[in-house]
């Protein structure tokens, strides 16, 4: 088990520009100096859109791509010189990169082979590895990976990556070839292993639920950078920037944006927003100012319900996604000036075109400046 650390980390590529002259190429920072420290037997999750760096992070940690500047360390170990094979790391792919001519006890084996240690301990470290990944795995390892599902070829994937007793794991989105259901009942399988080894781990997904469940801390990219790193419920409740705001969330924040700043008030073409005394400290007549209220704080209200005091904003109906499971609905809204999502009850009737009336939570607010679109309260 190790900390990881990175150190003002950077890394380049150049893409070709389609222009007459062949030289020609456009700089693309796939990571912008990036600093980051991972505690010894915590699970980092990295979110962010597709290109925003988050397998080239993977890539550097693992010392599979060399062409960088600033610094790796494991522990008090810089890994520059280190190549990936004896950094002791178990690595776990979407595609599952198992070897197809090998049956699953080849693929788990195959790592001692390559380092000459005996049979007998190779078997032992083997049928330790099977009791962990539990009931029916042992059938696995005399199949070849031609001949078993995804969700098992990826238990033998794991399984492979546990077998040699790493210091450190990665998960490139390994789950993403799955269904629904398998990926719910693999996710867990990985959750308890981290739990039982406690063993360092960084985990690349575009699943929200993953990163949540399995995170001790989420790291939010855009751009090759950090935009944001902590929990994932502080994450989702103190976002940083317009950024992670819009980008954490199922669905994400609503934001309304170029809210003017008067007299103590955010005005919107069809509302206006009291600021809270620390917002009011932190801006000027005539700024700029972005809202974001979270859908759960902006509740759908019946047409026989009584007006209560507040802020209330009315649409149509765009879009509604009912979920029977939580006995609630969310509604896509537009009207002239924005679009928002509201929640509410089953019981409202709700449908396509429908007149939306949503209530406005003014405690759960969000501001940001507009310009910069960084957090101001």
């Amino acid at each position: 088990m190790a900390t990881i650390r990175l150190l003002n980390v950077n890394k380049t590529f150049a893409r070709p520009l389609q222009t007459v002259n062949p030289s020609d190429a456009q700089v693309i920072k796939a990571l912008d100096q990036v600093n980051l420290t991972i505690p010894d037997g915590e699970t980092l999750t990295v979110v962010g859109p597709s290109g925003c760096g988050k397998s080239t992070l993977l890539r550097v940690i693992a010392g599979l791509d060399t062409d960088y500047t600033g610094q790796v360390f494991y522990d008090d170990q810089e890994m520059s010189n280190l190549p990936p094979k004896d950094r002791y790391i178990g690595m776990v792919f979407q595609n599952y990169a198992l070897y197809p001519h090998l049956e699953g006890h080849g693929n788990l084996s195959f790592f001692f082979r390559l380092r000459k240690i005996s049979d007998a301990e190779t078997e032992e470290r083997i049928r330790i590895t099977s009791e962990i990944m539990g009931i029916g795995f042992n059938q696995l390892l005399y199949r070849k990976p031609g001949t078993l599902s995804g969700g098992q070829q990826q238990r033998v994937a794991i399984a492979r990556a546990i077998v040699r007793n790493p210091r450190l794991f990665l998960f490139d989105e390994p789950l993403s070839n799955l269904d629904a259901k398998l990926r719910m009942q693999t996710r867990v399988e990985i959750k308890r292993l981290l739990q039982r080894f406690a063993i360092t781990a960084i985990y690349v997904t575009h699943d929200q639920i993953e990163a949540m469940a399995l995170g001790d801390q989420v790291a939010v990219m855009r751009a090759g950078r950090i935009e944001q790193i902590g929990p994932f419920h502080q994450v989702v409740q103190k976002p940083n920037n317009v950024f992670v705001a819009s980008f954490l969330g199922s669905p994400p924040m609503n934001l309304f944006t170029g809210g003017t700043v008067a007299d103590g008030l955010v005005h919107f073409p069809d509302f206006q927003v009291a600021l809270p005394d620390p917002v009011k400290d932190r801006v000027t007549a005539g700024q700029l100012l972005t809202v974001g209220v979270r859908p759960e704080a902006l509740r759908l209200v019946g047409n026989t319900d009584p007006a209560p005091d507040g802020i209330r904003l009315h649409g149509v109906a765009e879009v509604v996604e009912p979920d029977f499971g939580r006995q609630s609905q969310l509604v896509y809204t537009a009207n002239a000036h924005a679009r928002f999502v509201a929640m509410g009850d089953l019981q409202i009737p709700m449908f396509s075109g429908h007149p939306v009336t949503a209530q406005l939570d003014t405690d759960r607010l969000h501001f940001f400046d507009t310009a910069s679109e960084q957090r101001i309260g």
